[in-house]
């Protein structure tokens, strides 16, 4: 049996591979291989696939608990925003034929490589996201905070209840405006179809587009999940660490916040470690936020979407099933 066949009929289990819905396309992630499959303007499939060299296999300290998890989102958004980038130069290639380089453009070609222009770009990308997230999800919420602080009935409990909870509306909201957006709203079909296809390699089903249809969209090892339980955990700290210390000044908070933020990134990337290779009440009930944030991120593919997810994944499974459990 082929690796491309040998799923079908096999025993459920749990996986590691996963991936990122793009731009008209799906980045796979396997045990030893990264691939970004992209449907073209044309019509056909546009597949690139490299071999991972994960940096823990050079400094096995990056793998240690809370490190590692640290270090996994810093590379995840990393070759997030490279996947992003090369999907819509994929998928836009027509386009981008047509138009003429800027003066800026034809500057930069002359002065820099374009690897070197690559590696700029992706840097600036990487810490505007994450400068976007950081002051949308932590700072401000807890600027609000600081205004409830004010009021004179406010206590520093219920301060750090109202960070939290500020955390999660503006979270919703923006998971919200996001899915009600045309071209995001594509996007979000096909990372519904990335975790079908994911569903139907675990469940042990041979990987067609009538096998894959018939998955459920929400799966529980999910980015989504990951961020919201972000918050949570961010949340926790602000109580447990910010109360008992009557630390009530804006600033302070706001840079312990800064300071401790790898920390709750590690202790969450351990706790989702955790919940994606149990299944029990306890797990069951962690996971069900979000799943149900799920509702704004993913929709129902449609069989073009299936077949990119059904690409992606077969070029990232092991030669060996197993080898990627878990």
């Amino acid at each position: 049996m082929s690796k491309q066949d040998r799923s079908c009929c096999e025993t459920p289990f749990k996986t590691m591979c996963g991936g990122q819905a793009l731009i008209e396309g799906i980045m796979m992630q396997g045990p030893k291989k990264r691939s970004i499959v992209v449907r073209r303007p044309d019509g056909e499939l546009e597949i690139k696939t490299t071999p991972l060299h994960p940096l823990k296999e050079r400094y096995p300290v990056l793998g240690l608990p809370l490190i590692r998890g640290v270090v996994g989102f810093g590379a995840t958004m990393v070759s997030g925003v490279k996947a992003l980038m090369y999907s819509a130069d994929v998928a836009g290639d027509e386009e981008a034929e047509e138009e003429e380089l800027t003066a800026f453009e034809i500057w930069l070609q002359k002065h820099f490589s374009s690897e070197t222009v690559m590696k700029v770009i992706v840097t600036i990308s990487v810490l505007l996201g994450a400068g976007l997230s950081v002051g949308l999800f932590i700072l401000l919420p807890t600027l609000l905070g600081g205004l409830a602080a004010m009021l004179p009935f406010v206590s520093l409990w219920a301060q750090s209840i109202v960070e939290g909870l500020s955390r999660v509306v503006i979270f919703m909201g923006y998971l919200f405006l996001c899915s009600r957006m045309k071209e995001m709203r594509r996007i979000f079909s096909y990372h519904g179809a990335e975790h079908k296809t994911i569903y139907c390699y675990e469940n042990g089903l041979e990987l067609t587009v009538e096998n894959v249809r018939k998955q459920p969209r929400h799966h529980p090892r999910c980015g989504t999940s990951f961020l919201f339980v972000v918050i949570m955990v961010s949340i926790l700290v602000s109580v447990v660490v910010f109360t008992p210390l009557e630390i009530s000044n804006t600033l302070v908070r706001m840079g312990l916040h800064l300071l401790l933020l790898p920390l709750i990134v590690g202790i969450t990337y351990e706790l989702n470690h955790y919940v994606g290779g149990h299944s029990n009440p306890v797990t069951r009930f962690l996971s069900a936020p979000g799943l149900f944030m799920q509702n704004f991120t993913t929709f129902e593919p449609d069989d073009s979407m299936i077949e990119v997810g059904i690409a992606a994944l077969k070029e990232v499974l092991p030669e060996n099933r197993g080898e990627d459990a878990w």
